[in-house]
């Protein structure tokens, strides 16, 4: 999987739910025929459409690219992906919340996740020298897909990050952890709900922040570019979310 480029989120993936499929056998692995295969992926209790793809695409890896067993027999379609729309926090919350933070790194990494709707391995990957104040950027290195890119940053959240540092002091990474270089992502998590809300999750922010965008005004294209999506139509599931295109909506009666 290294060899192939797979990120280390989808190796620890692969390998966790392969290891409870050879667990279920209980037996050598290369005596594990097809039928047992589907029968085990047919009747497995899975929690949502993304787990059941992920140990569909485990079982597969671990069968063809391991074991080397040519699976003809097993017919297991994949289920369509669900298309949830994003929850979001109202804007106006947000930046109370943010303002009222004392931490001054819990504050700086709440703002820039909200701020450049960042994922949270993005914010606990960045390194110092990845802020460019000069330009006023970010580079955004090894994001989802092993892709980089380039987002703004706001003289708002600049000024955070400078009292953040000249404070902290961090090496390396931007956001150093107790014990390690890196914040852990769990960390992350932990903060959006200490300030914001147990009902919040960290990820809120990313598209809370790409709604705002939207709702200022700023293009979708752009919008696109900062969130690194691929393709435009998995940006655009913004516009329905967006309290403020909805309301300027020109109902028939």
């Amino acid at each position: 999987m290294r060899v192939n480029n797979y990120s280390a989120r989808s190796i620890e993936t692969y390998i966790h739910y392969a290891s409870k499929f050879l667990t279920h056998f209980n037996k050598d692995p290369y005596h594990i025929n097809q039928t047992e295969i589907s029968h085990y992926l047919l009747n497995f209790n899975y929690s949502s459409v993304s787990q059941q793809n992920q140990i569909i695409s485990s079982v597969r890896f671990l069968c063809e690219k391991v074991l080397n067993k040519k699976l003809r027999d097993v017919k297991i379609k994949r289920p369509r992906k669900e298309r949830k729309l994003p929850q979001i926090i109202d804007s106006e919350f947000l930046k109370s919340k943010i303002d009222s933070i004392d931490n001054i790194k819990h504050k700086a990494i709440i703002a820039l996740a909200y701020s450049d709707s960042l994922r949270v391995s993005e914010v606990i990957n960045l390194k110092i020298e990845d802020i460019d104040s000069k330009r006023m950027i970010i580079h955004i290195k090894n994001s989802k897909g092993k892709k980089d890119r380039i987002v703004p940053i706001s003289e708002t959240v600049l000024k955070i990050l400078r009292e953040y540092y000249l404070e902290c002091r961090p090496k390396v990474y931007l956001f150093n952890g107790q014990k390690l270089l890196k914040y852990s992502s769990s960390s992350c998590n932990n903060i959006v709900k200490k300030y914001l809300g147990d009902q919040y999750h960290f990820h809120q922010l990313r598209h809370s922040g790409a709604t705002s965008m939207l709702e200022s005004g700023t293009d979708l294209r752009i919008i696109q570019s900062i969130l690194g999506h691929k393709n435009v139509k998995t940006t655009e599931i913004y516009t329905h979310v967006s309290v403020n295109l909805l309301n300027n909506a020109q109902l028939p009666i």
